[in-house]
């Protein structure tokens, strides 16, 4: 303990922050992953569809309203401005509320259009706006944290956030009859407390909430980037959207919960992603190509390997997570998980594409997967339900992959004469053991004995090759130590 304190203590100041910020996104995710099943239990399921379905509109519509400008444009005005922060992020609030009290008034002028459309009553197309309101004040503010590396206020805030949700939450669900409009009421209750609080803060150091340069700056930069933010937001969200315009809210419970989970592996993708892209990004200034391709072809079989366990172990994990009623919806969780190995693929390989500032390679694949997907979903869900949806976002995601792939082999060509940082055998063979595994298990579930026997055998596999697992975590570990930045 003595050796890992001092070694925590020689860290520098960056890397505390990116550590802490690792585990704090963790322990968030964490918190809301184990609050699933006890709102599954305590909601029926039209009730969790209408909660899922409230989620779903609001990550889509806060695209609009704060057209992400916590995200693109943000650190590249913290530097710009580097003098004027709080004016900067003062003026960004003000922008952001002017844009979300011009789509409320547009709401109100075609209210029932508008409810219709989002098949939500008024009184909760109110509180999405109040929460949309409020949302990218904590966002600016934690963008800064961020930024300057002051992660144990953000850390602390984050996770009593993350906590306070889901408890009030509870008390809230078990005191009311209409449990979904309670636990929505909730999640706009901390958003208003935590993001008014925040956002009075901000306004009060910056006193601006309109500055012309900054509102010019922010706008050029960002709405060329909404197709992109979109697209990806549909990708996540649209077939939940989908599957409640066309079976109803309880399919939309039974494919969240199996969504979910099918996910739960992105909080290993994402805490590698956030060690590997730093990583990455030296490598490729010092030209270590040979060094990105064997990590990123180890790092590529040991995700398809977490993606294969959690599909053999799906139905009981359903269990867990919900009631007797969700257990038709683990044959949803395979193709999410390859969704998840694919996911990763993309931000890999669309790292060549950041790095060496391509952006319109990233909007044309981003754009192209979520039009495919919401064309598929619109044909697939009538015929085969909500089932439909998870192979129609698995098949996406592999396009979206493949096209990255396709674009990083297009700037390695422009930018560094035709190098191929990736290997595309290895790809290639990898994704064909997640997919054709995932297909496999539509007949293996039915087969528990079998399906206990395979999981034994791949596992007792993983048990004998435990050191070359082990060894090869630390070459990957000290390597990224090595050529770190």
């Amino acid at each position: 303990m003595k050796r890992v304190l001092s070694r925590y203590a020689s860290l520098s100041i960056q890397a505390k922050a990116a550590l802490w910020f690792v585990i704090c996104n963790i322990l968030q995710k964490g918190i809301s992953t184990i609050s699933v099943p006890v709102f599954t239990r305590l909601m029926s399921t039209e009730q969790y569809g209408v909660y899922q379905v409230f989620l779903s509109w609001q990550s889509l519509i806060a695209v609009f309203t704060s057209l992400n400008l916590y995200l693109g444009v943000f650190n590249n005005a913290m530097i710009k401005f580097c003098n004027d922060r709080n004016k900067y992020i003062s003026s960004m609030q003000g922008l952001t509320a002017l844009i979300t009290a011009m789509a409320f008034i547009g709401y109100l002028l075609f209210k029932d259009f508008f409810n219709e459309f989002l098949n939500m009553s008024t009184l909760l197309v109110c509180l999405l706006f109040l929460d949309l309101l409020f949302i990218p004040a904590m966002l600016f503010w934690a963008g800064r944290q961020r930024f300057e590396y002051k992660y144990k206020i953000l850390v602390g805030v984050t996770l009593l956030k993350a906590a306070f949700n889901p408890l009030l939450g509870v008390v809230a669900v078990v005191l009311n009859d209409e449990k979904d409009i309670a636990r929505i009421i909730t999640i706009v209750l901390i958003e208003v407390i935590f993001g008014g609080a925040i956002a009075l803060y901000q306004m009060f150091r910056g006193k601006k909430l309109f500055v012309k340069e900054y509102w010019k700056y922010a706008l050029a930069f960002n709405i060329p980037l909404l197709p992109h933010y979109l697209s990806g937001m549909m990708l996540n969200q649209a077939d939940r959207i989908m599957i409640s315009k066309m079976l109803g809210n309880t399919q939309v419970a039974l494919y969240s919960v199996a969504y979910s989970i099918g996910m739960l592996m992105q909080l290993f993708t994402d805490a590698i992603n956030s060690s590997f892209t730093p990583w990455m990004y030296t490598s490729l200034k010092n030209k270590k190509y040979t060094e990105i391709k064997t990590i990123v072809n180890i790092l590529l079989f040991l995700i398809a390997i977490f993606a294969i366990i959690l599909m053999f172990f799906a139905p009981e994990v359903i269990t867990i997570f919900a009631s007797d009623e969700y257990v038709e919806a683990i044959y949803v969780i395979p193709p999410v998980a390859s969704s998840v190995y694919f996911i990763f693929a993309y931000n890999v390989f669309a790292n060549i594409e950041f790095y060496y500032e391509e952006k319109s390679f990233v909007a044309i694949a981003s754009l192209a997967a979520a039009v495919l997907n919401v064309i598929l979903n619109y044909i697939f869900i009538p015929i085969f339900g909500y089932y439909a949806a998870g192979y129609t976002t698995l098949l996406c995601y592999i396009i979206f992959s493949v096209s990255h792939y396709a674009f990083s082999c297009i700037v390695c060509d422009k930018h560094i004469n035709g190098e191929r940082i990736y290997d595309l055998r290895m790809f290639m063979l990898i994704s064909l053991l997640v997919v054709a595994t995932a297909l496999g298990f539509n007949f293996l579930y039915k087969f528990t004995l079998v399906r206990y026997s395979l999981a034994v055998f791949l596992l007792l596999c993983i048990y004998i090759k435990r050191s070359l697992v082990i060894d090869t975590i630390k070459k990957i570990r000290n390597n990224m130590r090595e050529t770190g930045p």
